[in-house]
């Protein structure tokens, strides 16, 4: 069946781990009739923890894309797209990708836990990013819930526009709608209350509708929709669900409010596209239009092939559908589109506007490519999200001789699909290094690539990424001058280096006068000036934060070859840093601590230990204490097991780059003794 855009709903389930959401969903296929069985997480059956590791360590750790078919009250068909996201912030960058591709967020919060890290975390992504948000609250049927209290919390964090839109009732076995309904009995507050605040709160947007409410004290519920997808575009209002996945209690009413309150593809906010210039590049949910979409998802199947998963915003693909990728100008045939159901897929005979699809086997598309039909088309993306820069490391090697190579094709197609990864390849130490977020992160790459590819690797602690640079102004000079026998080489170079701020990078400059040095040779200069910034000095390490002015020089109208001013210009840099104090930097990392109140003691003092600064703490509801600072890099080894002890498992902590800073001199002095520069030959 072809689902019209304005039928269309999609939604992402974002919450912390073991809140319920993949649970939800299988609820939702259960009730909806699209699966005859309830799968479980804990049997490694359900249809979106469908990968090899998701069922041995019993969660997801991958975005899953699912759609549930159902139909509103006049049974007009409806096609809900949701995504499953993972739980923890070891995966946070397969949740971050997910919010592109939906126009509304459901948090999912676990009764009896409260609200934790990850989704406060993602509620504001989504914010940010002008999505419609709403709130689940699972397993409210746990004799210990306190659901009150709960709400409250909630209000604390999100503000007042978190209203319930249904309450238990019947001793928390059933709901009861308390956006149609004015009456009725439910377990916790007034049904009455509960309703008057949540129509209240749409209404007081619109003068016209807010008289009409004041002079007639009601207003008939069925003709708010308009209102209630403008609250919910402005985040004027948060609805509050409740749920019981295990039980199969609200599910219906959950997707009831899904498909009567939750804005179709032509109601809800913009999509963030932008040109290349950066001005806002508007797409409209129109079947007629050219096809803009946006691959939000890339699966490399060791059997398919690369599988590029797209959030149709504009415009129809149909089969054998003519596309670009980005820039490109090579046309793609969309030979056999295609729709997900967790792990399995079918042809679909045309993808609308708000539809999620995929195509396999076409390699032009990666992580973010814009899917569209014109091919004058160019430079639209989708606005950047801010994913957090991995830190964590491994250093790898194949296990077995011979795999080096395909070490490095199947580490490409892992990074191909998980922004926060990134492989680092260290010509001088020989050294190739996996960086995630996380050790849990990496691992399970590693994990994937020996089960999905049969590849498996070795590991060691990688080196820390130490920088050099430089403190002071200084001069170099070098003449490159050989004969032997034939033509001579022959280059003068003079320049000066001055220190940049901190993380400027490099700058060359050319000012050099009268054609001392020809033109066409002072890319040879800086040709030998980077040979020196990727080697170092102090310590072999890259420099950084430094400029290189050329200013002077000579040259020979025969002799003078691109190969004499590479010499010339490496050895006048080396000169240089010579006499402009150079030193190591260290990367420091700025961190956030969470955890219970009463283990803050402990933290901060082992986080001093490894000459850590807190920079300021924060108290959370629930008890929960927040601590921010910095800490050097190198210090971080094994710190995740160490909280895990201190905290009894119930901290958690993320990092990202925050600066390099000078290294102390004792261990600048360490590290230099350990380095040989090669002498540069005359």
């Amino acid at each position: 069946m072809i689902y019209e855009p304005e039928n269309l709903r999609t939604l992402a389930l974002v919450g912390h781990g073991s809140c319920g959401k993949t649970s939800l969903i299988e609820a939702m296929l259960y009730r909806s009739g699209m699966i005859p069985e309830l799968g479980a997480v804990e049997r490694g059956n359900t249809m979106c923890d469908n990968d090899p590791l998701e069922k041995q360590v019993g969660h997801s750790i991958r975005l899953a894309v699912a759609h549930v078919d159902t139909a509103m009250p006049n049974l007009t068909p409806v096609r809900i797209h949701v995504l499953d996201t993972p739980g923890y912030s070891d995966y946070l960058g397969q949740d971050l990708s997910a919010l592109d591709a939906v126009k509304s967020v459901a948090a999912v919060v676990d009764a009896t836990k409260g609200v934790e890290l990850l989704t406060r975390r993602m509620m504001q992504v989504a914010a940010d990013r002008r999505l419609c948000r709403m709130i689940v609250v699972n397993k409210f049927d746990d004799p210990n819930a306190d659901l009150e209290g709960l709400l409250e919390q909630m209000r604390e964090i999100w503000g007042p526009g978190v209203l319930p839109i249904n309450l238990p009732t019947k001793n928390h076995t059933h709901v009861i709608d308390c956006f149609e309904r004015e009456e009725g009995e439910s377990d916790i507050m007034s049904v009455e209350d509960v309703h008057r605040a949540f129509i209240e709160r749409i209404v007081e947007e619109d003068d016209e509708a807010l008289e009409r409410y004041l002079e007639e004290g009601s207003v008939d519920p069925r003709i708010l929709h308009p209102l209630i997808t403008k609250a919910l575009r402005e985040g004027h209002i948060i609805p509050v669900c409740f749920t019981s996945a295990k039980n199969l209690i609200g599910i219906r009413d959950f997707m009831k409010v899904i498909i009567r309150h939750l804005p179709s593809p032509a109601e809800a906010n913009d999509a963030l596209f932008v040109t290349a210039e950066g001005e806002p590049y508007v797409t409209k949910p129109e079947r007629d239009l050219p096809v803009v979409a946006q691959v939000f998802k890339i699966v490399n199947d060791p059997y398919i092939g690369k599988i590029g998963v797209f959030r149709v915003h504009q415009g129809t693909i149909t089969k054998d559908s003519t596309l670009y990728v980005d820039d490109g100008k090579k046309p793609i045939k969309a030979a056999h589109p295609l729709l997900l159901q967790g792990k399995n897929t079918a042809e679909t005979d045309r993808l609308c506007p708000g539809d999620i699809g995929a195509l396999a086997k076409i390699d032009e598309l990666n992580y973010g490519s814009v899917i569209h039909s014109d091919p004058n088309v160019s430079g639209i993306r989708m606005r950047p999200i801010d994913f957090p820069k991995p830190m964590y490391g491994l250093a790898v090697k194949p296990a077995r001789r011979g795999d080096e190579g395909r070490m490095s094709e199947v580490l490409a197609k892992m990074q191909g699909e998980d922004p926060t990864m990134t492989v680092e390849h260290d010509p001088v130490l020989n050294e190739t290094v996996i960086r995630g977020l996380t050790d849990m992160h990496v691992r399970s790459i590693l994990e994937r690539m020996k089960v999905n590819f049969k590849l498996e690797v070795e590991t060691s602690t990688p080196s820390i990424p130490y920088r050099e640079t430089i403190s002071a102004n200084a001069e170099g000079h070098a003449r490159h001058k050989k004969q032997t026998g034939g033509a001579g080489q022959f280059g003068e170079v003079y320049l000066r280096v001055e220190p940049l701020p901190r993380g400027q990078g490099f700058e060359f400059v050319d000012q050099v006068k009268g054609g001392v040095i020809p033109y066409n040779l002072i890319p040879a200069v800086e040709k030998g000036v980077r040979e020196v910034l990727d080697s170092g000095y102090v310590a072999g390490y890259p420099i950084q934060d430094v400029r290189v002015i050329v200013y002077d020089g000579k040259s020979h109208p025969v002799d003078s070859k691109e190969v004499a001013f590479v010499s010339a210009g490496r050895k006048a840099f080396l000169d240089a840093l010579a006499n402009a104090k150079p030193q190591i930097l260290e990367p420091i990392v700025r961190v956030e601590i969470n955890a219970p109140e009463q283990y803050m003691g402990d933290i901060a003092g082992d986080f001093a230990s490894r000459r850590g600064q807190v920079s300021g703490t924060e108290s959370l509801p629930g008890g929960i204490i927040s601590i921010t600072g910095t800490v050097p890099l190198a210090e971080l080894d094994g710190y995740a097991t160490r909280l895990h002890a201190l905290t009894q498992g119930t901290g958690s902590w993320g990092m990202e780059l925050d600066s390099y800073q000078p290294l102390p001199a004792q261990k600048q002095a360490e590290l230099a003794s350990k380095y040989q520069r090669k002498e540069e030959e005359e």
